[in-house]
């Protein structure tokens, strides 16, 4: 393969804090060198004048289905969207079946990826065995197959005991324990966001305590372990204060939130669409602030999607038999420049952080950088391109999303993995 020379861009590299124009050489899979006018002979030349070039975006939160889903999508078109959204590495949940529990699990997923996906794939194992909350996984195991981090996800652990162990445990192995917060108890046969616009709708609300509760009882639980802790897709007002406090007080603990969660609130639901039913579910307008502010101040560290593909077949009920989820790759980006860049909310150089140097960081993956020697693994993107997202054009085997139609100025232009362009708007 020959090398690969990406011209004339603007290079934001916040692992570095290298931000200027100039050119990024890509040789052997690997970064070879940033810095102005850099040359190769026999290179690949990519004209980046115009575009932003940053280290490869990572979204640690997907769920990809395989093993057991592939009706709703594979790790081949769930890594396909990912390229198209300008994601290079992504971290698929344990919720397939059978759970990703065990090391052959994790190994399968592993290997499918390396035969098939054409971005790089770290699975997340499961907490318990089959995510029931009762036992404690192979963890040991499934972190020696390749899993960089445990989680239950959309089935929290609710035992106190059990989330402690896990948590010593994930400590001894070096990797982060990530959970979905959401007391079963508290948000049972919930639907949407408890407030105005479920008692308008004459739909079951969930609480955000029940988030709340649940992100308070680890935070505790975290201080007395020294676990790294990771709330994921946080979207609760007093979650996100929680967070910063642990912070404050010196803390292993972070978050990440969703596109969804920081664009829209329960209000924009169109009445009974169920691509606007997720969990947690779209918030209220206050919850949407503080998320934002949450992103602005740091208690929020990292952009990720929580990509849920649903079929048709499945998504297509009455909004109260429908599953949860919508899917996310492919707009990720365009909303995150909308709501947070072109808003002057954040600067373009935080952003980029917050998809590279900050999910690498929680994760311990040696990416999200562009020092010389790291992979070569690049994310090119336009902060001005127009388009419109076409939701039946998407690289998902599922069309749950409901920013179908939606305009955009910026988004992906090309995706490098392991300095191999594998996805071009272009083309």
């Amino acid at each position: 393969m020959p090398a690969l020379l990406l011209k004339n861009g603007r290079v934001i590299d916040p692992a570095s804090g290298y931000d200027a124009t100039g050119d990024v050489l890509i040789h052997d899979g690997l970064i070879a060198g940033t810095g102005a006018n850099l040359s190769m002979s026999g290179a690949d030349v990519f004209d980046a004048t115009g575009l932003i070039v940053a280290p490869g975006f990572i979204d640690m939160h997907v769920h990809l289905r395989e093993p057991g889903f592939e009706h709703a999508e594979t790790i081949e078109s769930g890594a396909r969207a990912a390229a198209a959204g300008g994601f290079t590495s992504i971290c698929p949940m344990p919720n397939t079946s059978p759970v990703n529990d065990n090391a052959t699990v994790t190994r399968y997923i592993v290997d499918e990826a390396r035969r098939r996906a054409a971005v790089n794939v770290f699975p997340i194992g499961a907490i318990t065995k089959d995510s029931r909350g009762e036992d404690l996984a192979a963890i040991g195991s499934m972190r020696e197959a390749g899993a960089v981090a445990i989680s239950d996800d959309g089935r929290p652990v609710m035992n106190a005991r059990v989330m402690r162990r896990a948590m010593e445990y994930a400590r001894s192995f070096g990797i982060p324990v990530i959970n979905h917060c959401e007391d079963l108890h508290l948000s049972a046969g919930g639907d949407m966001h408890e407030g105005a616009e479920s008692v308008r709708l004459g739909l079951r609300g969930i609480p955000g305590c029940s988030e709340d509760v649940m992100v308070a009882r680890d935070i505790l639980l975290a201080e007395v372990t020294g676990a790294r802790y990771h709330v994921a897709h946080i979207s609760a007002k007093h979650s996100v204060e929680m967070v910063a406090f642990a912070k404050a007080r010196g803390l292993a603990v972070t978050s990440e939130a969703t596109p969804h969660h920081f664009l829209l609130a329960d209000a924009d639901m169109h009445s009974f669409d169920s691509n606007y039913k997720m969990k947690p579910p779209l918030r209220g307008k206050g919850d949407v602030n503080a998320v934002i502010e949450g992103i602005v101040n740091g208690a929020i560290d990292a952009i990720a999607t929580d990509h849920a593909p649903h079929p048709g077949s499945e998504k297509m009920q009455e909004f109260e038999r429908c599953p949860f989820g919508i899917i996310g790759l492919e707009t990720a980006l365009g909303i995150a420049l909308q709501q947070l860049v072109h808003s002057e909310r954040i600067s373009l150089a935080k952003m980029v952080a917050m998809f590279t140097a900050n999910p690498a960081r929680i994760l311990g993956l040696q990416r999200g950088t562009l020092a010389a020697g790291a992979p070569g693994d690049v994310t090119i993107f336009s902060t001005t391109r127009s388009w419109t997202y076409d939701v039946n054009k998407s690289f998902s085997k599922s069309r749950n999303s409901p920013f179908d139609g939606m305009e955009f100025q910026g988004g992906p232009v090309a995706t490098v993995v392991n300095g191999e362009i594998v996805w071009r708007a272009d083309r």
